[in-house]
C-alpha cells in the first residue's frame, strides 16, 4: 500500500518548518540584542567614576540577563532589555552562548556586591568581555 502525501500537505508542512525556523531566528537575534545591551551596560560600568554608577549599571546588566521573572532581577532599577525579550539566559541558547551568560552574570553579581571600585570596575570589564563572545 502506498500513501501519497497531497501536494496542500507539503505545502503546509513547508510552510510549519518555514515559520520554526523564522522563530528560532528571531529568539537568536533577541538574545544577540539583549546580550548586546546586557554588555553595553557593563561596559558602562566599567567607565564609570563612581561606585553608585557602577552598580547602577551592574544591575541593568544583571536585568537584562535573568530577565524580570529571574533570580537577581531588580525592579528598583531600569531594565534596559524590557522590549528585548525576557532575559538573554531565558532565551533559547547553545551551551557555550549558555555558559557565557552565565559567567558574565557571576561577574556582573560580584562587581554589583562589592564596596571596593577597582574591583567593580573590574568585574565589570571581565562582563563586558564576557558578554562581546555572545554570538
Amino acid at each position: 500500500m502506498t500513501i501519497r502525501m497531497s501536494k496542500g500537505l507539503r505545502v503546509l508542512g513547508f510552510g510549519a518548518v518555514s515559520l520554526i525556523a523564522v522563530a528560532t531566528a528571531a529568539l537568536a537575534a533577541d538574545l544577540s540584542k539583549e546580550a548586546a545591551t546586557a554588555g553595553q551596560h557593563a561596559g558602562m560600568a566599567a567607565s564609570a567614576t563612581d561606585l553608585k554608577t557602577v552598580e547602577t549599571h551592574l544591575h541593568m546588566t544583571i536585568n537584562c540577563l535573568v530577565g524580570p521573572k529571574g533570580k537577581g532581577f531588580d525592579a528598583q532599577v531600569a531594565n534596559p532589555c524590557k522590549d528585548l525579550g525576557n532575559g538573554a539566559l531565558t532565551e533559547n541558547t547553545t551551551p557555550a552562548n549558555k555558559k557565557l551568560l552565565k559567567q558574565a552574570l557571576a561577574k556582573a553579581e560580584t562587581g554589583a556586591a562589592t564596596s571596593d571600585l577597582a574591583k567593580a570596575k573590574s568585574d565589570a570589564k571581565a562582563a563586558q568581555t564576557l558578554l562581546d563572545k555572545v554570538m
